[in-house]
Order: structure tokens, then C-alpha cells, then sequence
């Protein structure tokens, strides 16, 4: 399979869509083949074409290989709710296997998979996302967002990936707020516990884009994984 990462984070709205189309902006860049993946998503609108999740929109805008948006977004549900319970209202079902299969069925350099929600939200009565990481076999890039409590869910979800066996990557320390109280020391704690390198710490930003999330994270460091 190619090189890249599943991206996964600590909750719900920690910021892995502004990592994951981040990254996939800077390979596209660099001139690499990028093809970029929202398997699952909770939480769309409903457009002529159909259903449509914002966050898949992104990144398939950013990959270099381009995707018709339901091979980017095979599972996209309306209501914002846990994926398992928006497919049975639907009567769908999600599979490990046959996401696993169009993902590594697309020729990439890199490829990028970002998750929904945290690490163990359930796909179907048995399976959740981390069984599609462990699938897949992609390194794992971990998004904090840095708030109370941030610390527990962290270090808690580091512990489940390598207890699958998986190489945890890295992590990404995301300030979606200002004014978090003792921030940098919630930081320095999970740079401390974490056996893994930090790959940026991103502040809050008036314009979150691309270009200046990228200029707060370690490039080199993950261009190299």
C-alpha cells in the first residue's frame, strides 16, 4: 500500500480535518499522487447530488488524485449521531472489509484516511474504526484538541493503538480555543507520556488554512515517516 497515515483524534471536532487537508495540501505540493479518504461520515447536507459531509469535500478537494466523492465518502449520513446507529436508521451497514478493499484499491504515492469521531467509534455491531486502522496497516497520527480533560482521552487512545500493534506515528497538539488555562503545561504533560514525537502544536488561528496550519507543524519530521 502506499505511504500515509490514518488520522484519528481524541473526540469529535479536535481538528483532524484541518491536520488531514493540511497534509494532503502539503504532498500535493511536494507534486505527489495523493488520494485522500473520509470513509465514514456523520453529520451532512443535502445537495442535488446527494448527500454530502463538508469534511470529505475538503479533502477531496485537496488530493491530487481525484475521486468521485462516493469513493472518497462511501458512508455519508444526514444526522450528526454515531455512524453505526445513522446506518441502521437507514438500513446500511458499514464493513471493515470493503472499505478496507477501495481504499487500497486506488494507486497513490501517499494516502490519507481520516477517521470520525474518536479511535473506537463503533462501523457495525462488532467492528469500529480502529479495526479499519489495524485493516489497513497506516502508520497513526493522533489529533489532541487541548482543553480540560485532554490529557485522560489522550493518553487513553495511545494506549488502544498500541495495544492493536500499530505504529502510533505521532501527534498533532491542536488549540481550537484561546484561552485555555495552562495550556502549555497540558502540552509539556503529554509530551512527557506520549512515546511518540509531537509533530506540531497549532495555536488558534484567525485564517485556519492550509498554509498557516502547515507553517506549525513538523513537515520534514512527517515527510519522513
Amino acid at each position: 500500500m502506499a505511504r500515509g497515515f490514518f488520522v484519528t483524534g481524541t473526540d469529535t471536532e479536535v481538528g483532524k480535518t484541518l491536520i488531514s487537508t493540511t497534509l494532503v495540501w502539503a504532498w500535493a505540493r511536494r507534486g505527489e499522487r495523493v488520494a485522500a479518504f473520509k470513509p465514514v461520515a456523520s453529520g451532512s447536507r443535502r445537495t442535488p447530488e446527494g448527500l454530502r459531509n463538508e469534511d470529505a469535500l475538503r479533502l477531496q478537494a485537496m488530493a491530487t488524485v481525484k475521486l468521485p466523492y462516493e469513493r472518497v465518502n462511501p458512508h455519508v449520513f444526514e444526522p450528526p449521531i454515531a455512524p453505526h446507529l445513522a446506518a441502521a436508521e437507514v438500513g446500511a451497514r458499514i464493513e471493515v472489509a470493503a472499505l478496507c478493499e477501495a481504499i487500497t484499491s486506488v494507486e497513490a504515492e501517499r494516502v490519507l484516511v481520516e477517521g470520525a469521531g474518536g479511535w473506537r467509534v463503533p462501523l457495525n455491531e462488532t467492528e469500529d474504526f480502529s479495526d479499519l486502522a489495524a485493516a489497513l496497516g497506516l502508520p497513526v497520527i493522533l489529533v489532541v484538541a487541548i482543553r480540560l480533560g485532554c490529557i485522560n482521552h489522550a493518553l487513553l487512545t495511545v494506549e488502544s493503538i498500541l495495544a492493536r500493534g500499530l505504529v502510533l506515528a505521532g501527534w498533532v497538539a491542536n488549540r481550537p480555543t484561546p484561552g485555555v488555562a495552562r495550556w502549555q503545561g497540558q502540552v509539556e504533560s503529554l509530551r512527557q507520556r506520549i512515546p511518540a514525537p509531537c509533530l506540531g502544536v497549532v495555536p488558534p488561528l484567525a485564517v485556519p488554512g492550509p498554509a498557516q496550519v502547515a507553517a506549525h507543524l513538523d513537515l520534514v519530521r512527517i515527510n519522513s515517516l
